[in-house]
């Protein structure tokens, strides 16, 4: 495995983002005028779920 350059965001980093995307996602999902951009943007916010659930996964195996 490669060492990680100094401009690569940490696992902390990202599960933090995805952690605001899913929260901006589902807040679009309410606001939505349509159930077409409703069920689109529920679609993101749970694949934003999905991928800090991941970053969990990964930041609990880095663990000492």
């Amino acid at each position: 495995m490669s060492a990680p350059r100094d401009d690569d965001p940490t696992t902390e980093q990202l599960r933090a983002v995805q952690a605001a995307r899913e929260v901006q996602e589902r807040e679009l999902a309410d606001e939505a005028p349509t159930d077409t951009e409703q069920l689109a943007a529920v679609r993101r916010a749970d694949k934003a779920a999905y991928l800090k659930e991941k970053l969990d996964e990964q930041a609990e195996s880095e663990r000492p």
